[in-house]
């Protein structure tokens, strides 16, 4: 009797442990240097895009917390796109990433470089996107899938109505498709043919 309820405690254990350590490898594969210039190449409908994310406000116990740098490489210095995302995990065993925009971004465009990225910035001074948020679970081969609900992600960019987000996460690339929609669900900007390819790759400014 005594063995089966040290089992069943070691079980229990586990199962809570498990999805913590989905959430840091879900970490892990998101921070770094990614670059789409390997399918720009390829595909002239794609951009040369590279993308940065960084980890932030490391001693808080609401996070993780990734600040995202998105830019064309042309124009390195002025990023089209800077969102800070937290990282939760659901009480349904997935992973959510909340998104969140900046007041004036561009005054922190390049702040992924620094030890200390958004260090005059706190939770309090962002806005959330409601609705924007991604639901991510782990697959059977390892990487994270996942991706908005529904319409729920409001966007007025280019005539849009709303907006979705799929993703698919793996430790060495990450597939990101945005796309916009006006109201009769006609796509209004973002890639037609599929998602960007962000490859991985080494950041001599990565603070992990």
């Amino acid at each position: 009797m005594k063995a089966a309820l040290i089992f069943l405690l070691l079980l229990i254990f586990s199962l809570t442990l498990y999805p913590q350590r989905d959430v840091e490898a879900l970490v892990d594969y998101m921070v770094g240097s990614f670059s789409s210039e390997e399918q720009a190449e390829k595909d002239s409908g794609y951009f040369n895009i590279e993308l940065e994310m960084v980890k932030i406000w490391k001693d808080r116990r609401d996070g993780p917390w990734i600040y995202i740098e998105q830019a064309v490489v042309e124009s390195k210095d002025n990023p089209y796109r800077q969102r800070v995302y937290q990282i939760k995990q659901r009480s349904d065993g997935k992973i959510e990433s909340i998104v969140y925009s900046i007041p004036e971004p561009l005054r922190f465009a390049g702040d992924y470089k620094k030890e200390f990225p958004l260090l005059r910035l706190t939770p309090d001074s962002l806005l959330i996107r409601e609705g924007c948020e991604v639901v991510l679970y782990r697959a059977d081969d390892g990487y994270f899938e996942g991706r908005t609900i529904d319409k729920n992600c409001s966007s007025d960019l280019r005539g849009a109505s709303y907006a979705t987000s799929e993703v698919m996460i793996d430790k060495d690339k990450m597939i990101t498709w945005d796309r916009g929609f006006d109201e009769n669900g006609n796509q209004v900007w973002g890639a037609t043919e599929g998602g960007y390819i962000f490859k991985k790759k080494l950041n001599r400014f990565q603070k992990r």
